[in-house]
């Protein structure tokens, strides 16, 4: 089988829902639009994510007019429409152990998100002279570390039957809020193998293997907790660096615009 793309994703608020896209142009720090925003604590500056708040997972953000407005829904609240702040005053913000700055985008936002997670937060977006990135892994905007996360369907149908072996339920893609999602490859885990890959007018080079945190475990359509699947499982046969792994994390090569069906050249193997 030839292996195309079968879904692309982007997460405009780090940590909230993903945008189901067929096309997108791809920069140096991954796609159009990928984790453009974040929530960080109102005190400390520090990222907030599902590990600790998964209700974040059914905030569901849309970029409007190529980024100048952001709409954001979440159950049981009303609509929020904001207008971007692509200059303005900084913030000081963490992600892990990288510290920046990001633009905050002002009290009316900060109010909504504030109190859909019923904690004070701060709305801040990428300044458009942010350079941060890690020698030999490529540049990133504010995601955790990497422009791109690629999973597979076979990667996941191998998983899913291990969990029913063991009597669980199964897993959905989500659980893993990958980038871009390949079908066409009949070996699970394909994509560890992936060195350097041509995607439409984009390419693509390996950065090193997904380390999962908690995140998997939460149910992305309620924003919940769900148990100890996938990692359980992924434990049994996945381990490595400290942790189980689902995943290639990727650097950009080339930009351009890749797009659901674009077939996978891969021009590099390990």
């Amino acid at each position: 089988m030839t292996p195309v793309v079968h879904g692309l994703f982007v997460y405009p608020v780090k940590g909230c829902a993903p945008t189901a896209l067929t096309t997108s142009a791809v920069g140096e720090t991954g796609l159009a639009h990928d984790r453009e925003f974040m929530l960080v604590d109102a005190e400390d500056g520090h990222f907030i994510s599902q590990r600790k708040l998964p209700a974040m997972a059914v905030i569901r953000p849309t970029v409007l007019d190529g980024g100048d407005r952001l709409l954001v829904s979440a159950p049981g609240r009303p609509d929020h429409e904001h207008k971007t702040r692509h200059e303005g005053g900084r913030r000081p913000v963490k992600v892990h152990w990288w510290d920046g700055v990001g633009v905050d985008q002002g009290d009316e936002a900060a109010e909504w998100f504030s109190a859909v997670l019923d904690r004070p937060c701060r709305l801040v977006r990428v300044p458009p002279d942010l350079d941060r990135g890690l020698e030999g892994e490529g540049k990133v905007g504010f995601a955790d570390a990497h422009a791109l996360l690629m999973t597979s369907l076979s990667s996941l149908d191998g998983l899913n039957e291990r969990i029913l072996r063991r009597g669980a339920d199964p897993v959905p893609m989500n659980r893993f809020r990958p980038n871009v999602v390949v079908s066409g490859w009949p070996e699970p885990h394909t994509e560890d193998r992936v060195r350097e890959v041509s995607i439409g007018t984009t390419a693509f080079g390996y950065a090193r293997i997904c380390v999962r945190c908690a995140v998997p475990t939460v149910d992305q359509d309620l924003g919940v907790k769900a148990g100890h699947e996938p990692t359980r499982t992924l434990a049994d046969y996945r381990r490595a660096d400290g942790g189980v792994t689902f995943g290639l994390k990727a650097k950009v090569l080339r930009h351009g615009t890749l797009a659901v069906g674009d077939v996978l050249d891969v021009t590099a193997w390990a």
